[in-house]
């Protein structure tokens, strides 16, 4: 099972995106044919099935394995992933939005680039490199451009001695956003 599954077509989201599909799906969090399902969801099995199915096809569910129950043949599923992300692209932007080095629509830009480059990576390795840094500052709108500029300058200098084309890469992003009061 991966720990995210990233759906950027609308069919998927579509598919996902019913309430008694959802519960389904967090019931296969745990291998399952669908009468085990049906039960503890106090659903039918036809009900559980067709709803199964439909996850089976947009690849939101997996059948595992399969096992002969009195001449039938039992289907046993899992859901795909740990946790579904819906793409930002599913509905795309509306409109323009600035995107300058200070702008909160290059931060959404980011945070969705982070996004799509996170669940395309194999998470069902046990050991990810990775790693994730996180602090907390206070800036005045006068200390905005300078702050950045001497962040920009650091991290060039990181770049340029861990540049290299040897190792394996990795990508760096750094953001900086205003938190509520209640946050921090």
């Amino acid at each position: 099972m991966r720990d995210v599954l990233y759906l950027d077509r609308l069919e998927q989201a579509e598919a996902l995106l019913k309430p008694q599909r959802i519960e389904i799906l967090r019931a296969l969090a745990v291998p399952s044919t669908c009468t085990e399902v049906a039960n503890r969801l106090n659903q039918t099995p036809q009900r559980v099935n067709y709803h199964v199915k439909r996850l089976l096809e947009h690849d939101l569910v997996r059948q595992i394995a399969e096992r002969k129950v009195r001449n039938v043949y039992e289907g046993i599923y899992q859901a795909a992933a740990r946790s579904y992300w819906l793409s930002p692209q599913l509905v795309g932007q509306v409109g323009g939005r600035p995107t300058d080095a200070l702008s909160l629509g290059r931060l959404l830009d980011i945070a969705e680039e982070i996004q799509r480059d996170i669940a395309a990576i194999d998470t069902t390795e046990d050991d990810v490199p990775s790693l994730g840094v996180t602090g907390q500052i206070y800036l005045s709108p006068e200390q905005r451009p300078a702050f950045l500029t001497e962040l920009q300058e650091t991290l060039q200098d990181l770049f340029t001695r861990y540049g290299g084309s040897a190792g394996e890469p990795f990508k760096l992003a750094v953001t900086c956003y205003p938190i509520r009061e209640e946050e921090s």
